[in-house]
Order: structure tokens, then C-alpha cells, then sequence
């Protein structure tokens, strides 16, 4: 019999939190190679952790709601067995000492488990010599029935949380039709994050107009030729070729500030800030962007964004960032300010809503009124970065090249 360490990828970014989000499979199930085995939420993305064999499910060490790290051994499988082979309440698992006191309150008696409540007599006996409150454990066996190893990771997990002896529950001013809506770890992850690029950075931001009649015309004519080839041609993609233009203008908006020295990228990686509705939101990187054609950019965004409403993204598709756009504007804003940083980038572009406006335009030296579609564009610079000076000729340089396309020289 082989032994297979089921493990956390460790490809995610430093200090990103992990969290067990579902076991998709139960101790005793057999799996094939490549099937997905657990769902981990991260503060950017949900992804599934695959098996990495073909077997059966042994062991489950992290349940629901644990906190893990990457690298972390969250189960294992067998490769020799069958499910009716395992005796599932019996499953090994490790890293709890049960030579070690419980975690029980000094002087509390143990757990009176009763008879009638469907435990095998391992995890009733295992229950009241370590006085584990059972009321709160989700069993990870067939018809959620509780095993062995979910009991021991309870305990593993009351050791190293312990709570305070005589804890204060904090008192609620709750009016009639009021709501408790828990955080969930994306929401925790985003308030941190945001509340840590306020502090660490001065926000300055700077706004022009945009005329899109010039794109609207060239995708008119192209976009039933990348439709016929399965992409979809959006805006958003002369967005990021613009931006590729303007920092061949301004390179020290793609950069990241150190107190040292200042790291300007030689790629440009373009996030894109995509929402997931009342869940939050998440930013797919287009990477290399500089290298890409207008197409071969629609078709990595449509295929990231694709997954990122589909929770499959995975965490090298949210990594390495080093400048984001934030589309506000299609939920019908004109003007968002400040748009918060994404840390460590300098600084972050905001598009506005696209709507038809009455404008001053010069037309063979003589002042026309005329009706344009027109969207407000910002730059929210990191001010120990740029001044107002470099934002400006970078939105000068951005809003010409989308004004002039597709001569332009891109």
C-alpha cells in the first residue's frame, strides 16, 4: 500500500490566507487522478485542489473553516485499497498528540456522549476522554456521519485557537429587520488590503476625457472577425494596449516603490479588476501585455475573466500584477476618486461610463458643438512615486493613442 500526502499549493503569494472551503469527497471514496478532492478559498480566488493519483481517500486532517498555509498536508490517499477496504472511523491522522491534556476548561466534566448517536465506539471513547463538543463538527463521512479524524481535527484545531476561560460575546445594538452578515475571507482580505494601501500611500488623482468614437469605429469593422475566430472583442482590450503605449511614455507608473529604491517593471502585467457581485471582487492578470497583438490580448481577457466569474482561476492567474484598471463605469459611475491602489503598484487607472455627450470639438480651425460618445478616464497615482506632471502626460499619451486608433503608431 502507497501512501499519498494530499498538500495546499505552495505557489501562492506570501501572506495570502487560505481557508478549507468544502471536501468534495468523503474518507472511503474512491478517486481518480486529476479529480477534484477540496475546495480552498483564498483571499483572491477559490480554486480545487486535485488528486494527485488515482486511489482512495484515507485520511482528512483540515476541515471546514481551517485555516491552512500553502505547502499545508490537508489529507492523504491510498493507492492499494478500495473503499470497502477502509474502515473509515479507524482513518489515521496526524499531528495530534493524544498523550497531551485536553482542551477541556479546568475542573469541566467530561462529554457525556449518548449512546443513540450513531458514533462508532473509537469516536465516542475518543469524544469523552478529550471532552470535545461534537454539536459544532460537520462529519465527512457518508450521509455526514462523523469520523475519527474529524473529531481528532477538531481537537488539533481547539489547541491551537484556544479560547479565553470566560469569554465576552460583544453586545449588538440590533433593531427590528437588522441583519448579521458574517465576512467571509475574500471580504476580510479586501478590507485589509485597501485599508493598507490608504495608509502606506498618498493618493493623488488626476482626470481626462475620453472620445471613443475612434475605437468604436475600428471594432465595428473587426469585431465579427474575432468573434469567427471565438473572441470577443471589448473595449477593455484597447484599454490595455493603450496602457502598454502610455508607459513607454511614463515607464515609472508600471513600477513598485521600496524605501530604498524604486523597481520599474520591464513587462506589463495588467490586472483586471473583475467583480463577483455582492462576493467581491478579484484581478486576473493579463501578463506580458507588451508583447501581445489586440487580439491575442481579447483572447487571454476573455479567457480570464471567463474563469474568474466561474470561481476557476487559479493563483498564478492573480499573481504578479504590476499595474491594475479598474472599469467602474459599466455599473454607471462617471467619476470614482480616489480608486484605491493595489499594492505595491504605483498606481491605478479608472474608466468611467461610456455615454453620449454634448462637447466643444475643433473642426478645419472653426468650433463645432457635436454629440460624442465620452467617458471620463482617471489615474490614481502613488504620490511618493509619481507627481502631477508624469500622471498627466501619462493620460495625455493614454487618451491620444484610443482618440487617434489606429494611427496611433501602436
Amino acid at each position: 500500500m502507497t501512501t499519498i500526502e494530499i498538500k495546499v499549493p505552495s505557489d501562492n503569494e506570501e501572506g495570502t490566507t487560505m481557508k478549507i472551503q468544502k471536501w468534495l469527497k468523503a474518507i472511503g471514496d474512491v478517486v481518480t487522478k486529476d479529480e477534484p478532492l477540496v475546495e480552498i478559498e483564498t483571499d483572491k480566488v477559490t480554486m480545487e485542489i486535485e488528486a494527485p493519483a488515482d486511489g482512495v481517500l484515507t485520511e482528512i486532517t483540515c476541515q471546514i473553516g481551517v485555516d491552512v498555509d500553502a505547502g499545508a498536508i490537508i489529507g492523504a490517499l491510498s493507492t492499494a485499497q478500495t473503499g470497502s477496504e477502509i474502515a473509515k472511523d479507524e482513518a489515521p491522522i496526524s499531528d495530534v498528540d493524544l498523550s497531551a491534556p485536553a482542551a477541556n476548561p479546568e475542573g469541566a466534566p467530561l462529554n457525556e456522549v449518548p449512546s443513540n448517536v450513531g458514533l462508532s465506539p473509537s469516536v465516542r471513547r475518543f469524544v469523552a476522554q478529550n471532552n470535545i463538543d461534537i454539536s459544532g463538527i460537520s462529519g465527512s463521512g457518508r450521509g455526514g456521519r462523523l469520523t475519527l479524524a474529524d473529531v481528532k481535527s477538531c481537537l488539533s484545531h481547539m489547541r491551537a485557537n484556544p479560547m479565553p476561560s470566560n469569554p465576552v460575546e460583544p453586545k449588538l445594538d440590533l433593531a427590528q429587520g437588522d441583519q448579521i452578515i458574517p465576512h467571509s475571507s475574500m471580504r476580510l482580505a479586501i478590507a485589509k488590503h485597501m485599508t493598507h494601501s490608504v495608509a502606506t500611500a498618498p493618493h493623488v488623482t488626476a482626470v481626462f476625457e475620453l472620445d471613443f468614437t475612434s475605437i468604436m469605429a475600428h471594432r465595428a469593422v473587426h469585431k465579427a472577425e474575432f468573434a469567427a475566430k471565438g473572441v470577443k472583442l471589448t473595449y477593455t482590450a484597447y484599454f490595455i494596449m493603450a496602457c502598454v503605449e502610455a508607459m513607454k511614455a511614463v515607464p515609472t507608473v508600471n513600477s513598485r516603490w521600496h524605501d530604498d529604491r524604486l523597481q520599474v517593471f520591464g513587462d506589463v502585467n495588467i490586472g483586471i479588476g473583475t467583480s463577483l457581485g455582492s462576493a467581491g471582487l478579484v484581478v486576473p492578470v493579463v501578463k506580458q501585455a507588451q508583447a501581445k497583438s489586440l487580439f491575442g490580448i481579447a483572447q487571454n481577457l476573455q479567457d480570464l475573466t471567463s474563469r474568474a466569474r466561474d470561481n476557476k482561476l487559479k493563483p498564478s492567474d492573480v499573481k504578479g500584477g504590476t499595474f491594475t484598471i479598474s472599469n467602474h463605469g459599466v455599473s454607471g459611475s462617471l467619476v470614482a476618486s480616489p480608486i484605491i491602489i493595489n499594492q505595491p503598484q504605483s498606481a491605478i487607472l479608472g474608466i468611467g461610463k461610456l455615454e453620449k455627450r454634448v462637447v466643444v470639438k475643433t473642426l478645419d480651425g472653426q468650433d463645432v458643438i457635436a454629440v460624442k460618445p465620452m467617458a471620463f478616464v482617471s489615474l490614481t497615482i502613488d504620490h511618493r512615486v509619481l507627481d502631477g506632471h508624469q500622471t498627466n502626460m501619462w493620460l495625455s499619451r493614454f487618451v491620444d493613442v484610443l482618440e487617434n486608433w489606429p494611427d496611433s503608431n501602436v
